[in-house]
């Protein structure tokens, strides 16, 4: 199982060479899976625009890849109030930051768990895999190409998740 994900992490490296160096600390980019049942939708969208307000998600490089309603399900059934959205950020360290930051665990957070949960939510985070060799020139390169540093950003002390942050 172990070789098979390194041999899938080094597709496109020829043998015996080495994959290129990194070209920043921040590039191996992560999603943060958000999925759950939304209780109270006016909270929800109070909170979801003072996400989009802080400008946290700029300045670390996240973005949203998906909407949180599926287009379509081929399997299964979904619940209405369900959802499950997707932010890709630079590297996991961007992503704790974004979560261990004053402004969201301090002023965020609140409007969706106080005084009651608005939401029923799991927030887990995935690593992203290199793209296929056949894939590339095919779809987007995969890559950031801006520094979104985490520095200025103020941290709660002690972290809610990943130790120490930068």
């Amino acid at each position: 199982m172990i070789s098979a994900i390194i041999a899938t992490m080094l597709q496109g490296v020829p043998a015996g060479e080495a994959p290129p160096p990194p070209t920043s600390t921040c590039d191996s980019p992560v999603y943060m899976v958000v999925s759950g049942r939304t209780l109270d939708r006016e909270r929800m969208m109070a909170y979801g625009r003072a996400i989009a307000t802080s400008g946290l998600y700029e300045q670390l490089g996240g973005y949203y890849v998906t909407i949180p309603r599926p287009v379509e399900v081929f399997e299964g059934e979904v619940p209405p109030e369900h959802v499950n959205l997707t932010v890709r950020f630079p590297c996991i360290e961007n992503a704790r930051a974004f979560w261990n930051s004053q402004a969201y665990q301090e002023e965020i957070l609140p409007i969706r768990r106080d005084p009651t949960s608005a939401g029923d939510y799991t927030v887990i985070v995935y690593a992203e895999m290199p793209m296929r060799e056949d894939m590339v020139g095919r779809v987007g390169d995969n890559l950031y190409r801006g520094d979104f540093a985490r520095d200025g950003i103020e941290q709660v002390d002690p972290p809610v998740v990943g130790g120490d942050t930068p």
